[in-house]
């Protein structure tokens, strides 16, 4: 049966989480279900695409990741169903699929739903889909192809001739912060030459550490975390607390606090 992972922005102090695995294992009683979080930042689509990207790549092939992300913010009369790179996507029609891949799926088909829908709802569709597909049955006969979807361009960092302009898109629960500067662009735009990282508040980082314990106590540090993302954290400290940052979605909400906040880290090469 198949394997099933869930991400959603709905919390876990109520009873839909439970609603949700109750309607997939109604369709499916013998499937594998993980959970990834359910406490996504709502409408924060960076900080979304970050966690999913990072979760998908880590799972077998034929995986199913169903995402109940901003189900309701349009009335798109299909949810989505993609192939990509060996594994099995759902989520609403908002832009957020683009994100996560950062490019264009293999395959895509929509999936019907009433005009008058809530989560537990779009669920069953999910469950019915994913039945569906390990049963054997091919894209094409379970939802409606050539469909023109809501696309959202991924957040990349800005890049200049000797600096990258990052964007603060996750706060672990450590307060470790994570930009949106991979190792590969960090590598491909520093060309061997000598970096540093600066803040907006004069801090300074100018070598790329392999563990937190590379540094001292309360000292900062960068280094590049396991999905392969530029970390700015403090060993047994709270960067993003100490350091003023927030993500990026989360700057707007936090501006009558009276406090300065900052969501940019800026790479210097020389």
């Amino acid at each position: 049966m198949p394997l099933i992972t869930l991400t959603s922005d709905i919390g876990d102090n109520d009873y839909l989480v439970a609603a949700v695995k109750g309607q997939l294992l109604q369709v499916m009683p013998a499937c594998t279900l993980v959970d990834v979080s359910h406490r996504l930042t709502p409408f924060n689509y960076p900080q979304t695409a970050y966690v999913c990207r990072s979760t998908i790549r880590n799972f077998p092939e034929y995986t199913f990741h169903i995402l109940l992300v901003n189900l309701f913010e349009n009335n798109r009369k299909h949810l989505l169903l993609a192939f990509y790179h060996g594994q099995y996507i759902l989520c609403a029609d908002n832009g957020l699929l683009q994100m996560i891949l950062e490019g264009s799926p293999e395959m895509i088909i929509g999936l019907p739903i009433e005009k008058n829908r809530d989560t537990i709802s779009v669920a069953a569709v999910m469950g019915q889909a994913v039945k569906a597909v390990s049963d054997g049955e091919p894209l094409q006969k379970i939802g409606v192809g050539d469909i023109d979807i809501v696309e959202k361009n991924p957040l990349q960092p800005m890049v200049g001739p000797d600096w990258i302009d990052g964007q603060v898109i996750f706060i672990d629960r450590f307060e470790n912060i994570v930009v949106n500067i991979t190792r590969e662009t960090f590598e491909r735009e520093r060309r061997g030459r000598k970096f540093s990282i600066a803040f907006k508040r004069g801090e300074v980082i100018d070598a790329i550490s392999e563990s937190y314990a590379d540094v001292p106590e309360g000292e900062k540090l960068a280094l590049f975390n396991a999905a392969g993302y530029l970390e700015i954290a403090i060993n047994k400290g709270n960067a993003a607390g100490l350091l003023g940052f927030v993500g990026y979605s989360e700057k707007e909400s936090m501006h009558l606090q009276n406090r300065l906040f900052y969501q940019t880290i800026r790479v210097f090469f020389d």
